[in-house]
Order: structure tokens, then sequence, then C-alpha cells
């Protein structure tokens, strides 16, 4: 009797519906202007409330990290990661998955820019940096801090303390090239994209700062979606989240005029870095 009583309990357990979440959450990595992110990425939230008929809300972040945590504790399913926050927040949270890039996104670079006062010429190859001050990006940046350090041990020979007179990072790509042509720094390592807008928008100034170097091609921002996404939000939602992105065309709402598929071990070239300059074990 007391097998049938357990039985009917466990019948009743599996009968309970399974609960759907009703909001998906994004986040994104602050790697311009806040009120740019915020825009872009509000747009995007409205954008997949409309196509995936349902909620989907933005949640914006001060730093890298804060976006990798939030994913890490579920407090968002999708984000929008350079290549090193991605891999950080894909080993926080095992068997999560980018799913789309922007067609640029493959072929990434930075760019080193130095003041005039600096006197340093563009070159192909890489400039001797011996002596300057010198500014990264975020320290979590993949294009504004991972790539660049690897670019300058690879051809000094020494890490940036021991290259640079002095070394400093900024809060993202615009400030980094406010703080080079202000000549508060004499060079810094930028993302191409917003160098190129701010050249767009008539925030450079070539009489004060110029592009010195470009890197090779690197992978960079991604969308990454947590491992239980479809347990979350029901069996095939990774798939239609992933068209819906694809879908996302003609440079807006995110400044990409084209999405493609990616996968994680995409990302391996970036794990290799990062772990060779000891930002990741």
């Amino acid at each position: 009797m007391v097998f049938f009583k357990k039985f009917n309990i466990l019948l009743l357990f599996l009968m309970i519906p399974k609960v759907i979440a009703a909001e998906l959450l994004l986040t994104a990595i602050p790697n311009d202007e806040k009120n740019i992110v915020d825009h872009k990425f509000n747009n995007v939230a409205t954008y997949l409330t409309q196509v995936l008929e349902m909620d989907v809300r933005y949640i914006p972040v001060s730093s890298y990290a804060e976006a990798v945590t939030l994913f890490k504790e579920n407090q968002v399913q999708l984000a929008w990661f350079g290549g090193l926050s991605g891999v950080q927040a894909r080993r926080a949270v095992p068997d999560s998955e980018a799913i789309a890039q922007g067609f640029e996104d493959q072929f990434f670079r930075s760019y080193f820019i130095a003041n005039a006062s600096a006197d340093i010429l563009p070159s192909k190859s890489f400039p001797n940096l011996n002596g300057y001050t010198f500014t990264f990006g975020s320290p979590d940046s993949t294009s504004g801090r991972l790539m660049p350090q690897f670019f300058i041990e690879r051809n000094l020979g020494k890490a940036p303390h021991d290259v640079f007179r002095k070394v400093g990072f900024t809060q993202n790509h615009l400030e980094t090239i406010e703080q080079v042509q202000s000549g508060f720094f004499q060079v810094g390592a930028v993302d191409y994209k917003i160098w190129e807008r701010a050249v767009s928008e008539g925030l450079v100034d070539f009489q004060k700062v110029s592009v010195i170097w470009e890197s090779p091609s690197f992978p960079d921002t991604q969308w990454t979606v947590r491992a239980d996404i479809d347990q979350q939000f029901g069996q095939g939602f990774k798939q239609k989240l992933q068209q819906a992105l694809f879908n996302m065309r003609g440079g807006e709402p995110q400044s990409r005029l084209l999405y493609v598929p990616v996968e994680n071990h995409d990302y391996q070239p970036v794990e290799d870095v990062a772990r060779a300059i000891g930002l990741i074990d």
C-alpha cells in the first residue's frame, strides 16, 4: 500500500507542468560610452521582444567582469561578450555556447594610436615603444588589452610594465582615444571599429593623434547563451533565438550589417593567448 502511495505521488509530480521563464534577460560589455551601449542594446531587446513574441530586457553593466558575473549567476541568459569575456563566461558556465557574431567579428583588429608629440611614424612592422607611456582599454577587453598585450610581448620580448614608462587602463575605447589625443598617454590600443566611428563623427583630431600600427586579425565579440537556455525557455528556443539574431541585419539595431554562425572552438586562439599571458589559468 505504501508503495502505491509513493507511486501516485511520483505520478502527480511528473504531471506538474514545467515552469517556463517568462522574460529573457540580456547584457553587453561596456566597450563604448554608456549612452551608446545602452541605446544599442535596448534596441536589441525591443527587436527580440517583437520577433520572439516575449518579454526581453536589457540589463546594463559597468564592467566586463560584471557582465560575466551576471551570466554566471543566471541573472542574464544572453550576452554580447568580447572574445576574452566570452571565454571567461563559457568557462564559468560549462556547455554555454557562442551562437552568433557579426561578419567583421571573425576578423577583428586592434589599432595602436599615438599622440603627435610621441613622434612615432605609422609602420607595418611593430614599432619600438620602449620608454613611452601607454594605456590599454578595459582590463578584460580583447581588442583593448588581451591582444595588444600579446603583440607587445611577442614583438618586444618584454611585459608591458618593462616596456613602458607608465601603463594605464581606461573604461572604454573612446576614453582611450581621448586620453591619447589629449597627451595624457602617448600611446594606446583601441578597437578599430570604435576608432573608425570616432573618425566618422569628427571626434578625432589628426593633428594630435593617429594610427601607428594595425594588428593581425583575431576573433572577437559574439552573442553567447547559457547552457540551460532551452530548459529555461522551452525546447528549441536556442535555435529560434539564434535565427532571430541572424535576421538582425542592415546595421540596426547593433551596428553589424550581417550576422554569421560561430562556435566555441572559434575562440580557442583567444583562450590560448589569455592563458599564455596569464589572464586565465
